[in-house]
Formats: structure tokens, C-alpha cells, sequence
């Protein structure tokens, strides 16, 4: 069966169509609009109205297109930025006022399931051990330490993302020695209440860790991660888009996501492969049953 699904996130409004069954997610289109909720939440927690209107309509159409695909059955979710904001309701209502589809706004723990099972039903292999899932999104990141296909034994997610830690700390570009510096701190402040388990192997899935792909390659450890930083603080992001192959928007965020991925990697143990399952495909097998 066609499905699609429709993800609202801090950074990016994402489409993924694709056929599923139970053995197998086939991709048929995915698309991306940079949206950057976060950015455009005011003193008082709120979303502006303008960028609710914006949302909507960037929504409608992606919608009109999973149709225009053949998707049977369209899932809408929300993320960190909408659970956060104290409007969100507003979006979801303004999304249904605009194209009828109804938005499913997820908690942390949602998510994080959602995540690992995207991710470990598209591993490709079963691992000796637990396998450890992180997906950093623009305004929370997920661990998740789990058995597939779907028995999750630990889980955390925490209100720290690639557009939170970039808007906060990465002001210039590129980014200098100092902010990196004031950045990974922030990062390992967010993680140290956490007691954090040593999986067998690890997974890295979202924007930041498929962009990534393209600068450091599919195995993400600590060669890996310098080589990767360098890159970005060397160069401005437009300089470093072109050379990649990149959207520029999404390279400025680039350096305060690996600075996550990479604290991850470290505090799980072990080096991150980039795959290509994630939540969107988690809500997917999930509406198919599977």
C-alpha cells in the first residue's frame, strides 16, 4: 500500500511517500521545506502567526502531492518545536483548516520509539547485542538502546537540536573556536543526567547525520567527526554547500548537529553508521501494521 507521511519539525517540514508491506518501506518521493519553527517562537512561547499560516500551506501542498503520488493513507506528526511551543494546538488546528489532515503532536518518548523502529527495521543487519539509535532533530534529540525489531529497553530525549544549538551558540560563519567550544558544552551539559547504555553497535538517522553522509562518509567515529568539523570551520556554509553538494541552510546547522551526533557516539561507545530509516519511516510501518 502507498503511504505517506508528513513530518513538522523544528528546522524542515518533511514528505515521505513510499510503498509498504510487511517485509519491506520502497521510498517513491521525499521532499523538504525549510520551515525553521523554532526560529519564529516570540518571548512568550508562541508561535507568530505568520509562520502558522506558512506552515499550513507548506503542508496542504506537500499533502496534495503524496496524493497526486497515489498515497491511500497520509500521516501528519509534530515535533519538538510544536510540543514546545503554547500555540501548537494552533498550528494543528490551522493545518486542518487548510487541508483537512489532522497532525499527531508526539512526545519525546514517541519519537524516540518511532526512530529506532524506522531505524532498526532499515539496518540491513542483526546485530550482536542491542542496537543504539540517535536522531538529532532541529529542537530535541533521541537515544534509543533497543532489540529489533521494535523491544526498546532504554530511551531519552532531550530539548537540544541542531536550529536550538546553532541560533544559540554558532553565530558566525564559520563558526569560531569559542562558540564551537561554548556549544559542545551545552551538549555535554544536556546529556549529563543521563546514565547512558554501551550498545552493541549504533545508528545515526535524521537531517544532520544524512548530511553528514555526503562530508564524512557512512561511518561516523572520531576521525570521522574531526575531519567532518574541520570542514565547516574553515569555510562559510555557501562555500562548503557547493563543495558537498549541499543546501546552505542546512550547512549552517551542520556544525551544532555533529557536535550532538558526535557526543552521542562517545557517550554510547561506539561510532555511528548514517541510515536511512528513521521516524518518518517508523510512523509509516507503524500505520501498515508492521
Amino acid at each position: 500500500m502507498r503511504r505517506a507521511c508528513i513530518d513538522i519539525g523544528s528546522n524542515t517540514t518533511r514528505l515521505l511517500v513510499a510503498d509498504c508491506d510487511p517485509a519491506r518501506i520502497a521510498e517513491i518521493h521525499q521532499e523538504r521545506a525549510f520551515t525553521h519553527i523554532g526560529r519564529h517562537r516570540l518571548a512568550d512561547g508562541n508561535i507568530t502567526e505568520v509562520k502558522i499560516q506558512e506552515v499550513a500551506a507548506v503542508v496542504a501542498s506537500q499533502l496534495r502531492i503524496a496524493r497526486e503520488l497515489g498515497s491511500v493513507d497520509v500521516r501528519a506528526v509534530a515535533t519538538a518545536a510544536i510540543r514546545r511551543a503554547v500555540n501548537g494546538a494552533e498550528l494543528v488546528a490551522a493545518v486542518h483548516r487548510e487541508c483537512g489532515l489532522d497532525v499527531q503532536i508526539l512526545t519525546g518518548e514517541e519519537e524516540a520509539r518511532l526512530a529506532f523502529v524506522g531505524a532498526a527495521r532499515t539496518f540491513g543487519h542483526l546485530p550482536e547485542g542491542e542496537l543504539g539509535v540517535v536522531d538529532v532533530g532541529g529542537g530535541s534529540s533521541e537515544l534509543v538502546v533497543g532489540s529489533l525489531p521494535d523491544q526498546i529497553s532504554w530511551s531519552a530525549s532531550f530539548p537540544l537540536g541542531s536550529g536550538d544549538l546553532a541560533h544559540t551558540c554558532l553565530r558566525s560563519d564559520p563558526p569560531l573556536p569559542a562558540e564551537l567550544a561554548e556549544a559542545r558544552s551545552r551538549v555535554a551539559d544536556a546529556l549529563e543526567a543521563f546514565e547512558i547504555p554501551h550498545p552493541a553497535e549504533a545508528v545515526a538517522v535524521g537531517g544532520s547525520a544524512m548530511s553528514l553522509l555526503r562530508v564524512a562518509g557512512p561511518l561516523l567515529d572520531a576521525r570521522a567527526f574531526a575531519r567532518s568539523l574541520r570542514e565547516l570551520a574553515v569555510a562559510p556554509a555557501r562555500e562548503v554547500a557547493q563543495r558537498f553538494g549541499l543546501d546552505v541552510e542546512r550547512v549552517r546547522l551542520l556544525p551544532a548537529g555533529l557536535l550532538i551526533l558526535q557526543a552521542a557516539s562517545e557517550r554510547f561507545g561506539s561510532p555511528l553508521k548514517v541510515v536511512g530509516g528513521g521516524l518518518r519511516e517508523g510512523v509509516l510501518l507503524e500505520a501498515s501494521g508492521v
